[in-house]
């Protein structure tokens, strides 16, 4: 194989393990901050990271936004600040290794979305969809037919996180890379800070006692995931892109059990295992898609979910 594409692989790689490992960033901070606080303060942290990007692509290129571009950095923020407030409320009530394993459904989500503008799914997003639904009940349903409140919430979030991925790859091609993760990096920020002002305490004590997991969460996370993600993806071929972002999960699930001791059953291990072959099958079992050209530039397939939310 290539030096430069194993090379590409493995930041991947570490962007999955960061994207991940933060689920339990995101528990632990929650100890001693509110969810919203959480958020706010991770998000501008990522924020901050992306800041000497955009400096130097802008001595590159001049100025980089345009006035429509602001409206569509707010649309991703928005819809970027409700997919993850829903899964930082989710996970006050739930496990890491719960989270990170649903969350991943926006994967198999996403190609459904689509046939509100007329795409079917093919054969993979069906049996995907099959099997991924089949692991979430193994996962999340112990008794009866309902959710935990804390998955729910998360099931939620994905839902937000596919609608995100038709925002982004709507957006992406029309703006530069770093201005829009910028965009809706701050935007997400702002929000979230707001809505802790209004109900939320943000204590120094607490911003201190939070410092790891915020700056995990914020600088690793958001600023160092995204840019490896960047980077990495102008080799990987997109089936390798497509297995190692599913690991996410996995990490997630892993470091629940390394640092929060989350255990589980042999009936969750099931479900999260078909959840992973669902969301496997959907990636890397997709139709080629001809979108038209007012809609979507050439070459741009927005109902591909190799990339994993931040």
């Amino acid at each position: 194989m290539d030096k430069a594409i194993v090379k590409s692989n493995l930041l991947l790689l570490l962007a999955a393990f960061f994207w991940g490992t933060t689920f339990v960033a995101q528990r632990i901070g929650m100890d001693a901050l509110g969810p919203l606080a959480f958020t706010g303060i991770r998000f501008s942290l990522g924020t901050l990271v992306l800041i000497p990007f955009l400096f130097r692509r802008r001595r590159r290129r001049g100025n980089l936004a345009r006035r429509w571009s602001l409206a569509g950095m707010a649309l991703a923020g928005l819809v970027l600040c409700l997919g993850i407030n829903l899964q930082q409320f989710g996970l006050v009530y739930t496990t890491a290794a719960n989270a990170a394993f649903i969350t991943s459904l926006y994967v198999v989500i996403v190609p459904f979305l689509g046939l509100l503008l007329g795409h079917v799914p093919g054969p993979g997003g069906w049996l995907g969809a099959l099997v991924a639904v089949v692991g979430l009940y193994f996962l999340s349903v112990p008794r009866g037919l309902s959710l935990a409140p804390g998955d729910g919430l998360v099931l939620l979030s994905a839902v937000v996180w596919a609608v995100h991925v038709i925002v982004i790859a709507w957006l992406s091609p029309r703006m530069d890379s770093y201005v829009l993760a910028a965009g809706q990096f701050s935007v997400c920020a702002v929000v979230s800070l707001a809505g802790a002002l209004l109900f939320e305490p943000i204590p120094l004590a607490g911003v201190a006692a939070a410092a790891i997991p915020l700056l995990y969460g914020g600088l690793l996370s958001v600023g160092a995931g995204f840019t490896l993600q960047v980077v990495a993806q102008r080799r990987s071929p997109p089936t390798h892109v497509a297995v190692i972002m599913s690991l996410e999960a996995v990490f997630g699930a892993v470091g629940g059990w390394l640092v929060l001791r989350e255990i589980l059953s042999g009936r969750q291990i099931l479900g999260c295992v078909l959840m992973l072959a669902g969301v496997l099958v959907t990636q890397l079992w997709q139709p080629r898609l001809r979108s038209p050209a007012s809609e979507v530039p050439a070459g741009v397939d927005p109902y591909s979910s190799a990339s994993a939310p931040v």
